[in-house]
């Protein structure tokens, strides 16, 4: 008896980018995979915190879901952080057409 039904398993070469920054009151290490898997979005791990999501410019507008993801208590710094991450992130290649 299978307990487990596979959904997925997949193999993919991906660029993988190491960025660390500074703002006024804290510092950033992040780790974002750029995969053609979960519909282009790419994959952003807090490497401090471990903490990861996927995100696309407009996840970027909802300052409450990063701070609520990064564990951010300042607007301001979420904010920033969204402006950061609005230059370094792609656009959707990929706009799923689900029903």
């Amino acid at each position: 008896m299978e307990l487990f039904e596979k959904l997925y398993d997949e193999d993919e070469k991906v660029k993988v980018r190491f960025v660390g920054f500074t703002t006024e009151v804290a510092r950033y290490d992040f780790g974002i995979v750029y995969t053609n898997l979960f519909f282009g979005k790419p994959l952003v791990i807090c490497m401090q915190t471990g903490r990861s999501t996927l995100l696309d410019p407009l996840d970027l507008e909802d300052i409450e879901y990063l701070q609520s993801i990064f564990k951010i208590e300042d607007r301001k710094q979420a904010v920033e952080l969204a402006d950061f991450f609005a230059e370094e992130l792609p656009g959707l290649a990929y706009e799923p057409d689900y029903y």
